[in-house]
């Protein structure tokens, strides 16, 4: 247990820390926005970037452990789409938007120093193999759902053209696909580009919690806190249990390496479900609400999932 606390303790208590300082105004509540930009377009492109030139693509890309991962995503999606509409009486398009928030993982402000911390630098290439297609793919997928289900949508063929354009600007992804390039090229960088590549990386994990933390002061509990705590529930809990029973029971992984992935996907909901929901201006209470509580009661449900996977 004591190596569990270990593991999650310092990681939240730099969230803890990026909260209060917003809230008690430490630090300016307009610089967050800035420093999830800062970490989300430049220094987390640079520690893809590195990961992917430095990795051994033979254990990296598990499609054992890859699948179960995008397995239990979509079936959170689906059935917390299901369950918006028939049991909570969601429209349609609202009912995409809570089961977004219910798929959508943060595997990068959270999900990496946890993964890290808990099972080091061994981790990091399966962990780094399943964010390398976690933004453009799911992002993607929720834009064509929503527009199929809405009624007032725009045409299917705009939708792809935006969801394109989307993954061709994405940052993450041109950090993983030049990493690829250079990998298979052979390149090895010069001691300054090197240098320059690992100063930027280092600066994920600190500004990523302490960002994260202050952006939480915008995401309050709404009137829909109940449909909240139901997708919550998918993130937190039924999406891990989906890639665990896959991995361990079913394609038989073994559980050193398995632990990697299923880690990975019981970490809480990410920001891009806040901003789902917002460029569709649909069910925004609720993918707030499931930010904040997943964020909140996943200090919990990770040391239980730690345990679970004997850390």
């Amino acid at each position: 247990m004591l190596s569990i606390v270990n593991v999650i303790l310092p990681v939240f208590a730099i969230i803890v820390l990026g909260y209060g300082a917003v809230r008690w105004s430490l630090y300016p509540a307009e610089g967050v926005k800035g420093l999830v930009s800062f970490v989300n377009n430049f220094a987390t492109p640079c520690l893809l970037f590195e990961a992917m030139l430095t990795a051994d693509f033979g254990t990296a890309f598990n499609p054992a452990i890859i699948i179960p991962f995008y397995v239990g995503a979509l079936t959170s999606l689906s059935m917390g789409t299901l369950i918006a509409i028939k049991v909570f009486g969601n429209r349609p398009g609202e009912g995409v938007s809570s089961g977004f928030a219910a798929m959508f993982t943060n595997t990068v402000l959270i999900g990496i120093p946890i993964v890290q911390r808990a099972y080091g630098d061994a981790a990091m290439p399966v962990v780094y193999s399943i964010i390398a297609f976690h933004a453009p793919t799911l992002i993607t997928l929720g834009m064509l759902v929503m527009e199929l289900v809405r009624r007032d949508g725009e045409k299917l063929g705009r939708t792809l053209a935006v969801a394109g354009l989307r993954m061709v600007q994405n940052p993450l992804l041109w950090g993983v696909f030049l990493g690829l390039l250079g990998n298979l090229a052979g390149l090895t960088l010069p001691e300054p580009a090197e240098a320059f590549v690992v100063m930027m990386s280092a600066a994920v994990l600190p500004a990523a919690l302490f960002g994260l933390g202050g952006a939480l002061n915008e995401y309050k509990l709404s009137d829909s806190w109940a449909q909240a705590l139901a997708m919550s529930t998918f993130k937190l809990m039924i999406h891990p249990l989906i890639a665990y029973l896959l991995m361990v029971h079913v394609l038989r992984v073994d559980l050193a390496v398995a632990r990697y992935g299923i880690l990975l996907s019981a970490m809480p909901a990410g920001i891009n479900a806040y901003v789902f929901s917002t460029y569709y201006n649909r069910g925004i209470g609720v993918a707030n609400s499931t930010i904040l509580i997943t964020t909140a009661a996943s200090a919990l449900t990770i040391s239980f999932w730690l345990f679970v996977l004997s850390l």
